[in-house]
């Protein structure tokens, strides 16, 4: 997540973000460099080399922090935050509460980060990041990738042996994660950035076909892929954690919540159990990162009160 470009290392504090149909556009990421285990990558998996950047408020660098501290690798892999808004110079780090600031490269602005990595850099300034910090890059700025070699590649040095991408659902877990992405994932976005009704239309419909059909795939089985948490289950929890306090009424997403799905809300209340979760769960951050950096969605950037969701609450999934 992310606003403003750089172009050819200099920044450019708005872009466009639809088409000419009003269809919010999600450009690829860039840094596309893999982690292994061996090194044969080019980069090798070793204890204090490597730096990640986030945003609590971003879904999809939270996928990587949950990962970091699901595995236990907090010492081996260092964490920056982000605050919370976002100016006319996108990510800035600060002193507030749940900020960290960059101790490894002392930049004010992720775009600086980025032309660090490539001074004639291009593109899009977005959380997550990972760094390197022997080789001064950006390793991968791609969630999906980084949740995958935190997973699969620094075994060596986490602290809890743990697995979510166990061979034998390898391929359903990929499958999984492509499915939810386009509607749920990315459908949010899609809706609450359309400039027009029919690409705000298509995207809702798509988003609640999408709930509706794993809100049936969940009464019969406890976990997307199955019987074990995998990394698809962290790829929805993330969108439908911050679905309720904000995409039901920033977003517009608003045809139901996910109180409203009994299977939907109780997968998330025992995802967000898990322990060490709740730990990358700052809905302060969240709310006040959409409501108040989002000004064509919402003019007044005024942050509501509620919703009172208890997301510690009983849940009933261990009745399958």
């Amino acid at each position: 997540m992310g606003l403003g470009i750089l172009k050819d290392g200099q920044w450019i504090s708005r872009r466009d973000q639809e088409d000419s149909q009003g269809k919010f556009i999600r450009p690829s990421t860039t840094f596309r460099h893999q982690i292994t285990a061996d090194g044969s990558s080019g980069f090798k998996a070793e204890p204090g080399r490597y730096h990640l950047y986030i945003s609590w408020a971003c879904p999809w660098a939270c996928r990587t922090a949950i990962i970091r501290q699901l595995k236990g690798l907090e010492n081996a892999i260092g964490l920056s935050v982000v605050a919370a808004e976002i100016d006319q110079n996108s990510w800035e780090f600060t002193d507030e509460p749940g900020s960290i600031p960059d101790t490894v490269n002392g930049t004010q602005y992720l775009w600086q980060l980025y032309l660090k990595a490539d001074p004639h850099y291009s593109g899009r300034v977005t959380v997550p990041v990972l760094w390197d910090s022997q080789k001064q890059t950006i390793v991968n700025n791609e969630s999906r990738e980084i949740i995958k070699m935190f997973d699969t590649q620094f075994d060596a040095f986490a602290k809890q042996n743990i697995n979510f991408y166990p061979e034998h659902l390898q391929e359903i877990v990929d499958q999984t994660i492509d499915a939810i992405y386009q509607p749920i994932n990315n459908g949010v976005y899609r809706a609450g950035f359309a400039t027009s009704q029919s690409a705000y239309d298509e995207a809702v419909t798509e988003l609640f076909a999408a709930l509706d059909y794993w809100e049936k795939v969940l009464e019969k089985q406890r976990y997307l892929c199955g019987n074990e948490i995998t990394e698809a289950d962290w790829c929805m929890f993330t969108t439908l954690f911050r679905f309720d306090a904000v995409y039901y009424v920033h977003f517009k997403c608003n045809l139901r919540r996910i109180v409203d799905y009994p299977n939907l809300w109780n997968y998330l209340k025992e995802l967000y159990q898990f322990p060490g979760v709740k730990e990358t769960c700052n809905l302060d951050h969240i709310k006040r990162h959409y409501y108040r950096s989002h000004p064509q969605v919402n003019p007044t950037r005024i942050v509501p009160k509620g919703p009172v969701i208890d997301f510690d609450a009983p849940h009933n999934r261990d009745r399958i």
